[in-house]
């Protein structure tokens, strides 16, 4: 029988890897798909901007397309699989993916062929939009940031005021809205029904009792969605090997003794972390971050960096006529001018920031917490005035930016042709 010391113990003890050490069962590897995954994003193979009906009845013949894929999060998103939301209701295949991934881009769902979805979440501009305002048909602008549409897997209720209860209620809603996409929903699943590509490809994923419906549209939308998810960032990558942090040197050389497989996940965490590692002023940033004293931790919490509720932060609280937020879903006076938290992962691609569009930066939103919000009848009572130096904002922005990781290669053309 091995001996080890009691720090390595409790260390193994509480670490994952212990379960695999207790050779608990695991799914064979082709069970699983580990997000992100270019493989899903990246449509059928081929050249040219349409799908033809060839390529996608090949697609179509092949039965690992239709078969339920399990996911597995990468490091730092694992955290939060227990909040992994929609499965269950709505299963994924290779198959719904791509077909979400063309309607996503498609924007022949709109009342005159001018805008998709990806009009307002772009790859190109971090799954959302460099517009203070979402833009839809006929220019028009709403009153809100376009919120982006990644790591949606960890989110249940959406959109900023919360009024979606799920990413298919979500992505229904902007297809009929007259200032997004304007359409209806009959229109759309009429126009779908034209295209033959597309009923091939709804009757194989839904069944052809109920092929095109826009339901199922909202499915397959969300379905794409749920994979477009943020690779491990430097912040995970060094909080992976701050759980080392504390073993004394003889107690890595007991780990390389006695449990190879442990010390194998601490030489593998090493070399992320010096891969991909974090600025001096990202380390201290985070310090910030979490601390007592700045405690973005509060609402940024959890995997996703993001705790799922609304708060009054008092942006855009001094207006003529304030955007009530949440209150108008909820009818509560507790939730006026509150909105949901946005997640910081990858934050740095999606400018401009608040519900409203009006901060431009990092260092705008960072200096809008250190004055304390804006005072209003219902400022959150976790908003407070930080007192930061110019060199702590510098930090708490070069932290943020540490928490980017690669977006998965999406294709954004490949759709299916007209006839």
């Amino acid at each position: 029988m091995t001996r080890l010391s009691h720090s390595v113990r409790t260390f193994v003890k509480g670490t994952a890897l212990a379960a695999s050490l207790m050779l608990v069962p695991t799914l064979s590897a082709a069970e699983k798909v580990k997000l992100p995954s270019d493989a899903l994003t990246s449509g059928i193979p081929g050249k040219g901007k349409t799908l033809t009906v060839q390529e996608i009845d090949a697609f179509l013949a092949k039965p690992e397309n239709h078969e339920i894929l399990e996911i597995t999060l990468p490091p730092g998103l694992d955290l939060g699989v227990s909040e992994i939301s929609g499965l269950k209701e709505n299963p994924l295949t290779r198959a719904k993916i791509e077909l979400g991934r063309q309607l996503y881009f498609d924007t022949r769902l709109c009342g005159d062929n001018t805008v998709s979805c990806a009009h307002c979440h772009h790859p190109d501009e971090g799954f959302g939009k460099h517009t203070q305002f979402g833009v839809g048909i006929n220019g028009q602008q709403g009153n809100r940031n376009s919120p982006i549409s990644y790591n949606r897997i960890l989110s249940s209720v959406q959109f900023w005021d919360g009024r979606a209860n799920s990413l298919e209620e979500q992505a229904k809603g902007p297809i009929a809205n007259p200032i997004e996409m304007g359409n209806t929903h009959v229109q759309c699943v009429d126009t779908l029904k034209t295209i033959p590509g597309y009923v091939k490809q709804f009757n194989a994923v839904f069944g052809e009792k109920e092929g095109v419906t826009i339901d199922n549209v909202a499915k397959a939308i969300a379905s794409f969605e749920r994979v477009l998810v943020t690779g491990a960032s430097p912040y995970d990558y060094a909080e992976i090997l701050r759980k080392y942090s504390k073993l004394e040197p003889e107690d890595l050389e007991d780990l390389k003794t006695d449990q190879p497989e442990v010390y194998a996940q601490f030489l593998l965490a090493k070399v992320q972390a010096e891969k991909f590692p974090m600025s001096e002023s990202a380390v201290r940033g985070r310090d910030l971050f979490f601390s007592e004293r700045v405690n973005c931790a509060a609402c940024h919490v959890g995997a996703n960096l993001a705790d799922e509720k609304y708060h009054n932060l008092g942006i855009g609280m001094d207006a003529k006529d304030p955007d009530v937020g949440r209150m108008a879903v909820t009818k509560k006076a507790e939730d006026y001018g509150a909105f949901k938290t946005p997640t910081i992962r990858n934050v740095e691609f999606s400018a401009p920031y608040m519900h409203d569009g009006s901060l431009e930066t990092l260092m705008d939103v960072v200096e809008h917490y250190n004055k304390g919000g804006t005072p209003n009848k219902n400022l959150s009572n976790k908003i407070k005035k930080l007192n930061l130096t110019e060199q702590e904002k510098k930090d708490l922005v070069a932290f943020m930016k540490a928490c980017t990781g690669p977006f998965p290669k999406v294709e954004h053309a490949r759709l299916p042709a007209e006839k």
